[in-house]
């Protein structure tokens, strides 16, 4: 699941939302880290709707222009519920490796094991969280 799909699941878990309404909360949910364009956004609408994560749940007029809110279904619950799970046991076994790591007997903060003494952690080329280059 994308950072995105999880964050519009985790803004209709509470009630249904329109689009706009759908951005601030991501905005909010994710303290500004997430800032969704409207285009992005009725993407991963029309994708969850495929998925059948999310229904149309009303439209209204408002000032002339159609809203559409959306909410969650059943699936779309359970599916939330698994990745925030997933998620959940992701970062306690980062924060599990890191207390372990200094822990570790002979290890010195900021240099990396079998690397010569009087160097440290520093940029390293290699593979980012996306898979690219750092």
């Amino acid at each position: 699941m994308t950072q995105a799909a999880f964050f519009v699941l985790t803004a209709l878990a509470d009630q249904p939302r329109h689009g706009y309404g759908i951005l601030r909360e991501v905005e909010e949910l994710s303290e500004g880290a997430v800032q969704m364009r409207v285009g992005t956004l009725y993407g991963v609408l029309d994708r969850l709707t495929a998925d059948a994560l999310i229904v149309l749940d009303r439209e209204e007029v408002q000032q002339g222009r159609l809203r559409r809110y959306y909410r969650l279904t059943d699936e779309g619950t359970a599916a939330l519920a698994a990745e925030a799970d997933r998620l959940a046991a992701g970062a306690s076994a980062a924060k599990q490796r890191i207390a372990e790591g200094r822990r570790t007997p002979g290890r010195t903060p900021g240099r990396t094991p079998g690397r010569p003494s009087g160097t440290t952690d520093g940029p390293v080329a290699g593979p980012g969280l996306a898979g690219g280059l750092a």
